[in-house]
C-alpha cells in the first residue's frame, strides 16, 4: 500500500503581518497623493514667477542705456528745460540689452514682473506668462494657467523674420489650428504690409540679432 502524501498545513501569517501590509498602502498612497498634489500645484497652478533684480552696477549700466535711448534728463536736472537746436548727430540707434535687464525692466515699469518671464536664445524669444482665469470661467474658474511661447527672431537677406514656433498651455502644444495657421508662419511678411507694428518693425528695423541672453536691434534712419 502506497502511502500519499498528506496535504501541506497552511502556515499563518507572522503576527502583525496584516498591519504592516496595511501601513505600507496607507503610506504609499501618503507619497502618491503628495506628489499629485505638487504636480497639480507646479504645472496647472503655478505660483507666480519672482521679479528679477538687478545689482547696484547692473542697474547703473541699463540706466545708461535708458538714458541714452531716451535722451531723457536725470531726475536731478533743473525744472526749466533749455532750448537746442535738434540734432542726430552722435546718436546711437542701436538697442542692446541682456535676457536679464529686459526682465528687470518688466519688474521697473509694468505688472507684468510676477506673470511674464522672457529667454532670449540663438534667434529664438521665448517667453512664459501666468494668466489668471476668471472665477466665472468653467471647471477652472479662478486659478492660474501657466502659457509658453516661442518666436523666433533674426535677419534675412537684410529684412527683419518673426517667426511664431508655438504656442504650449500646462506643456501641451496647441493646434496650429488654434492658432489661427499662424504657426511657422513669418508674422512681419504676413502683415507687414497691413500697417500697424508689424509694418512699424518691417519699415524701420535695419539689424535685428538674438543670441543667448541678448536681444540687439538697429533701428533705420
Amino acid at each position: 500500500m502506497i502511502n500519499e502524501p498528506s496535504p501541506a498545513t497552511p502556515t499563518s501569517p507572522p503576527a502583525g503581518y496584516g498591519w504592516r501590509t496595511f501601513g505600507i498602502v496607507v503610506i504609499t498612497m501618503a507619497i502618491t497623493l503628495g506628489v499629485g498634489y505638487w504636480a497639480v500645484n507646479a504645472y496647472l497652478f503655478p505660483a507666480a514667477f519672482k521679479p528679477v533684480q538687478l545689482n547696484e552696477k547692473e542697474q547703473r549700466r541699463l540706466d545708461e542705456k535708458l538714458q541714452q535711448l531716451a535722451d531723457s534728463a536725470p531726475s536731478a536736472a533743473p525744472s526749466r528745460l533749455e532750448p537746442e537746436a535738434y540734432s542726430e548727430a552722435g546718436a546711437s540707434r542701436e538697442i542692446h540689452l541682456s535676457e536679464k535687464e529686459l526682465n528687470a525692466l518688466l519688474s521697473k515699469n509694468t505688472d507684468l514682473a510676477s506673470r511674464l518671464a522672457i529667454d532670449l536664445s540663438e534667434n529664438l524669444a521665448s517667453a512664459k506668462l501666468l494668466v489668471h482665469l476668471d472665477p466665472d470661467f468653467p471647471f477652472l474658474g479662478g486659478n492660474t494657467i501657466k502659457i509658453n511661447a516661442g518666436m523666433e527672431l533674426r535677419l534675412v537677406k537684410g529684412r527683419p523674420v518673426a517667426t511664431l514656433r508655438g504656442v504650449s498651455v500646462w506643456g501641451v502644444p496647441l493646434p496650429n489650428a488654434w492658432l489661427g495657421n499662424m504657426k511657422n508662419t513669418n508674422l512681419i511678411e504676413e502683415f507687414g504690409q497691413a500697417g500697424g507694428f508689424w509694418q512699424a518693425i518691417n519699415d524701420g528695423v535695419e539689424e535685428l540679432e538674438v543670441k543667448k541672453g541678448e536681444l540687439r536691434i538697429k533701428l533705420k534712419e
